[in-house]
């Protein structure tokens, strides 16, 4: 079995703002893979996914809460989700589609045709 997503290490970035890269879950089906990534606090809005050449970046922007009262204790900070996948040509890049729910991301990655199990039919 050959691996179709290959996990590139996020950069840093200059601003004091926390890097976190999200735990991830990728899986194969019969027509696609999909990849779930936990990205909690993160929204529609606060999300972004590009692909540049055969790289898929997820970013999410996670902002800190105003709170009404007196803060005694803060341990969820501000703080950007990103991870960076390399796709292999056997996923159709033009069909992937996304869903954010509850701060769960799920990627759809459709097979392209050419690696999708076929039947081949026998004249005789």
């Amino acid at each position: 079995m050959t691996t179709t997503l290959k996990h590139n290490m996020p950069e840093q970035t200059a601003s004091r703002m926390e890097s976190v890269l999200p735990p991830v879950n990728i899986w194969e089906e019969k027509e696609a893979y999909v990849l779930e990534a936990d990205m909690p606090g993160v929204s529609k809005d606060s999300l972004e996914i590009t692909i540049e050449g055969s790289e898929l970046t997820l970013v999410g922007h996670r902002r800190s809460e105003t709170t009404p009262g007196q803060v005694l204790l803060k341990e969820q900070r501000q703080a950007d989700y990103r991870r960076v996948f390399e796709i292999d040509p056997a996923i159709n890049s033009a069909g992937i589609s996304a869903h954010i729910n509850q701060g769960l991301l799920t990627l759809t990655l459709p097979k392209s045709e050419q690696v999708k199990p076929r039947k081949i039919a026998v004249n005789g």
